[in-house]
């Protein structure tokens, strides 16, 4: 008997996820807004199984909350002080991995790397105005810091940065503040694989501490408190 040929539609846990992810992108659910189970089962017409495993998903990405006794809500906004606070710690690690992956580069990681920029770089045209574009502009962003962060070949450190990903991804998402400064971080992203390419760790792992630094900035602002752009 042949085998019975494996199916190629897509679980409704998936297709789920995605709808839900794309209605945060898309700003139809807020921050803070609750995800009632049943309303949301009635409102996308399927079954509350393949919901809630997409609502436990989303969990661990950062942009959904559980709540004892509550049920799920997407998560608040990071105030200044907590985006102050997160690019303090980025700055703490990212320079650190990128000094230890300058020290083992490889030409297929260097050609990866040079890959996530070119992503950023195209999804400057659509970042801020277009939901996938601004899902491609976050999906190309995280690439290059996980890149590195993986190359550093220290699984402690990799692990302390890969901790703070749900509050990256709630910063990217809900802390736009109406731009995204991609020409920026496409400049600053390529200067940070360019040192690298030159085999010099010491000089990469300063543009990184110097990127986080003015991305800090485009965000609150010199004095530490947001700007609406």
């Amino acid at each position: 008997m042949s085998p019975r040929p494996r199916s190629t539609r897509e679980p409704l846990a998936d297709r789920m996820y995605d709808v839900l992810l794309r209605q945060l992108f898309a700003g139809e659910r807020g921050a803070g807004s609750p995800l009632n189970i049943g309303a949301l089962a009635r409102e996308l017409d399927v079954s509350q199984t393949p919901l809630r495993e997409a609502l436990a998903r989303l969990e661990h990405t950062g942009l959904v909350r559980r709540e004892a006794l509550k049920g799920y809500r997407v998560a608040d906004a990071l105030t200044d002080r907590e985006v102050g606070k997160l690019f303090e710690a980025r700055m703490v690690l990212e320079p650190a991995l990128t000094l230890e992956a300058g020290h083992r580069t490889t030409p297929e990681f260097l050609a990866t790397l040079r890959g996530a920029v070119d992503e950023l770089a195209e999804s400057a045209t659509s970042a801020d105005d277009r939901p996938d574009g601004f899902q491609h502009y976050w999906t190309s962003d995280d690439a290059f810091h996980r890149l590195i962060a993986a190359q550093s070949d220290n699984p402690f450190l990799e692990q302390a940065f890969l901790s703070l990903g749900g509050q990256m991804h709630r910063f990217r998402l809900f802390t736009k503040r109406g731009h995204t400064g991609v020409p920026h971080a496409v400049k600053e992203h390529r200067a940070i694989c360019a040192a690298l390419e030159q085999r010099k760790p010491e000089r990469a792992a300063e543009l990184m501490r110097r990127h986080l630094t003015n991305a800090r900035t485009r965000i609150l602002g010199t004095e530490g408190t947001a700007r609406t752009v």
